[in-house]
């Protein structure tokens, strides 16, 4: 059971979420079944999928990921200017620890007027109102597909009285990202091996590859291959703390193999929204068959401890903040 990297694809389920719309065709309620079996079965396992979606063309994803290039071109004093309350939302850029990287985000940006100003900020002074109309399309169509996602596994597991509750538990962040070309004998890596702490994240990856996943059975690394019309679903390990440790949650890093081009990418998060926030297992998913995993907890206060190194860096930090249990082996995964 090694952590070296291979040259070998992780097959991931493909599921079609835009047979949805589909209104031609006559069984609606099996096809809505199909695809929840195939949603369960698939964060089960690998903890992720790809999914197809209607909405987003090639020309809304040009202009996006031509954004995305236009930010991070700008002058640094500028990419300065993307400042936030929320961890990680800021620009982030010229770290020692991961010198290929640079980020910065919008939150709630499935409100227009937030990327509105976002837009203001990074264009001024009179913004960019063809940019602020594609981001905001473009997160609609993310935020319809992450909250689909939630809504089916909480209705596979019984758990529809819950819904919405947990609703009314979220945010949302977009991440634009960019990994820069490794210098000659500079280190390949451009994000560490991490699992998201938040519910849910859909990552968008164009042009260039990078994205790895390990394993959940013999902790391999394997690299992830996404069309540009599909995106990659994967849970948080806080929707498996509310759900008690059913779900696997992928470790997943980025590596840099293809150095001839920058790669840019895009990442929606569904995050505990801020404030005194306490993540909890859900009543109903404890009992003798499965014990409580997690203990409750403050979010914001365990991302503050991560962001000031109290937490060092955990792969899964969530579980070394609260697991209780040592079933849970070497990932917060107790699959039912």
């Amino acid at each position: 059971m090694g952590s070296s990297s291979s040259e070998d694809y992780i097959q991931l389920p493909k599921i079609d979420f835009s047979l949805l719309n589909n209104r031609k065709l006559l069984d609606s309620n099996r096809v809505y079944d199909s695809i929840k079996t195939q949603v369960l079965e698939a964060l089960q396992k690998y903890g992720c999928f790809q999914a197809s979606i209607d909405g987003i063309t090639p020309e809304l994803q040009k202009s996006v990921y031509g954004a995305a290039k236009h930010l991070f071109n700008l002058p640094l004093e500028t990419k300065y200017k993307n400042v936030s309350n929320g961890t990680f939302i800021g620009y982030m850029g010229n770290s020692p620890l991961l010198p290929l990287y640079e980020s910065m985000g919008i939150q709630d940006p499935h409100v227009a007027e937030k990327v509105v100003n976002f837009t203001n900020l990074m264009w001024p002074p009179q913004g960019n109102p063809q940019i602020s109309n594609d981001i905001h399309l473009y997160v609609e169509k993310l935020w319809e597909l992450t909250t689909m996602t939630r809504k089916i596994v909480f209705e596979s597991l019984d758990l529809e009285k819950y819904l919405d509750e947990h609703n009314e538990l979220a945010s949302y962040v977009l991440k634009f990202n960019k990994y820069r070309v490794p210098e000659p004998n500079e280190a390949n890596l451009g994000l560490h091996s991490h699992a998201d702490p938040g519910i849910m994240t859909i990552l968008h990856q164009n042009e260039v590859e990078g994205l790895e996943i390990q394993t959940k059975d013999d902790d391999e690394w394997l690299k992830v291959k996404l069309s540009p019309n599909t995106f990659i679903v994967m849970t948080g390990e806080t929707i498996n703390v509310w759900l008690n440790g059913r779900l696997h949650v992928p470790l997943h890093r980025v590596i840099m193999r293809e150095n001839y081009m920058a790669r840019y990418t895009l990442a929606f998060f569904e995050l505990p929204r801020p404030g005194n926030l306490i993540i909890k297992a859900i009543d109903d998913m404890v009992d003798n068959e499965h014990p409580l995993l997690f203990k409750p907890f403050d979010y914001g206060e365990f991302v503050k401890l991560s962001v000031t190194g109290g937490q060092g860096i955990q792969k899964y930090a969530v579980k070394a903040y609260c697991g209780v249990s040592k079933r849970q082996g070497d990932g917060i995964d107790q699959s039912s």
